[in-house]
């Protein structure tokens, strides 16, 4: 109980100090405004919209007004993405990719505003849900992660590599590997981080610290974004709103056990590293067409499928951020964005991290969800119009952007070298159907992944076994070879005889 005592304690100082600080709303709303427009608009993303403002805020101004930044541009963004699903058809991200299946025929009946007011609710509670998550596991978490050594560390490095690579894969798991291994193989270069040697860097002393994380976060997430977007622009007529925006009690009471069981879900699917919003909403949107009374209803204009995929899409912010916090393994590719932020500042999220910055960021987590709900209910119709805003007027900007953020960080042209590289490289692959988040987080955890598999190795002096004989490693070993045996054809069949279904 005293420790419970301490940490709401220590949450209120952080809240109230954020609180009464004129700094933190300027920000909150500016912030939260810019995730919305990004979630909005159709070809933008919420990793997108973290990438670009942490090339301009990453270590530009004190990390607390940082922090809010991003995490304002994050809440924002997963939450706009719902404008173009539910008024043009047309999914402003991924994560909203299922919200299209009922708010747009919602919208076309005529309840447009009706649809909205309820998703802008719902996705305010599945933040808070998801935010409160944070609160309380986080803790306990971190408690257990401190127990956890090398071994253990490069096992959850390499599971969060494999897993992302596993769940977001179009055709073939191999390639969602083979890509985090690319990153893995990127996170080599530069420094041995045990004997500070050279490694791959070809005599260029701009590789002595190896790959700058923004630049190459802008060049992954950003350049194949804007390009495939210049190439198929996606044109569509916005349906005019109609009906209130502002959602009644008695709507909103009646869908709670919906929105309460689609933000567990939500958060639960956070929390696994890599995977992110997009499977979270499909993912609730799945169990809730299974148990709801009138599933038959969901693809056709169902309050329930919009709402489950809603609500948990933003509860996933706050899952997405447990790992990260805890063991410095983001949760989902905005949480990757994110990481770069933490890192440009020194600071290594994991056991070691101040408790001080997860309470305040759990209180700007709060904040900026409620900037979001007042945002959404009663500046709605400036976001309908920004949705009418040409690709061809954005996505140059947003590329002057991407060129001037990913500058601003190191202030060397090599950067901008760096993220062309990346960024064509990473079409590329997306043009081959190569998940680009596995690479990206390889490139995060490729650092930690050497480093605490060697000294494992320099430890037990070249023993394997000491990734067997501590418990937790054994677990986390299982659990990798696990996932790499259930993707393996031979297996899917075996497991497909045994459930009387052969392939």
């Amino acid at each position: 109980m005293e420790f419970i005592l301490t940490q709401l304690s220590g949450f209120g100082g952080a809240f109230w100090a954020l609180v009464i600080d004129p700094l933190t709303y300027i920000y909150l709303i500016v912030s939260v405004f810019l995730g919305i427009t990004f979630g909005a608009l159709p070809g933008l993303t919420a990793t997108l919209a973290v990438t670009i403002l942490t090339g301009f805020f990453g270590n530009k101004i004190p990390l607390d007004y940082s922090m809010i930044a991003l995490l304002g541009a994050y809440v924002g963004a997963i939450y706009g993405g719902s404008y173009p699903s539910i008024l043009l058809n047309i999914p402003g991200t991924a994560a909203s990719a299922a919200t299209a299946m009922d708010g747009y025929p919602l919208a076309k009946a005529g309840r447009g505003g009706e649809a909205l007011g309820l998703t802008t609710t719902a996705s305010f509670i599945g933040t808070v849900i998801g935010t409160f998550a944070l609160l309380i596991f986080v803790w306990v978490l971190l408690l257990i992660s401190k127990n956890i050594a090398s071994p253990e560390k490069a096992l959850l490095a390499l599971f969060g590599i494999l897993l992302s690579g596993t769940l977001m894969s179009e055709d073939l798991v191999i390639k969602g590997w083979i890509a985090g291994l690319i990153g893995l193989a990127i996170a080599m270069v530069g420094l041995d981080p045990l004997l500070s040697e050279p490694r791959y860097t070809f005599g260029w002393s701009y590789l002595l610290s190896g790959f700058q994380v923004v630049p190459v976060l802008m060049g992954a997430f950003a350049v194949p974004q804007i390009i495939e977007g210049l190439r198929h622009m996606e044109a569509g007529k916005v349906i005019a709103l109609q009906g209130r925006i502002l959602p009644n009690m008695k709507s909103i009471k009646r869908y709670l056990p919906t929105i309460g069981r689609s933000g567990v879900i939500g958060t639960g699917v956070g929390a696994l590293p890599g995977v992110g919003e997009d499977v979270a909403g499909w993912v609730s949107y799945g169990v809730g067409k299974t148990v709801s009374d009138e599933g038959d209803k969901f693809g056709k204009g169902s309050i329930e499928g919009l709402l489950s995929s809603e609500t948990a899409n933003n509860a996933c912010i706050g899952g997405a951020l447990i790992p990260l916090l805890v063991l410095g393994i983001p949760g989902s590719p905005p949480a990757a964005a994110l990481m770069g932020a933490f890192k440009i500042n020194n600071i290594i999220p994991g056991p070691t991290i101040d408790p001080a910055i997860i309470l305040r960021v759990v209180a700007i987590m709060l904040l900026a969800s409620f900037t979001m709900f007042i945002m959404g209910l009663f500046t709605a119709r400036i976001f309908i119009k920004i949705l009418r805003i040409p690709q061809t007027v954005f996505l140059p900007i947003v590329m002057v952007l991407t060129t001037i953020g990913s500058f601003s960080v190191g202030g060397g042209i090599n950067d901008l070298y760096l993220m062309l590289g990346v960024g064509f490289a990473a079409y590329l692959m997306n043009m081959m159907r190569y998940p680009i988040a596995p690479l990206v987080i390889g490139v995060i955890l490729g650092g930690l992944f050497d480093e605490t598999f060697r000294r494992s190795l320099l430890i037990s002096d070249g023993d394997l076994s000491v990734f067997v004989s501590r418990p937790g490693a054994a677990i986390l070993l299982t659990l990798n070879v696990l996932l790499i045996l259930s993707q393996l054809p031979f297996v899917k069949r075996a497991f497909g005889r045994l459930r009387g279904n052969p392939a």
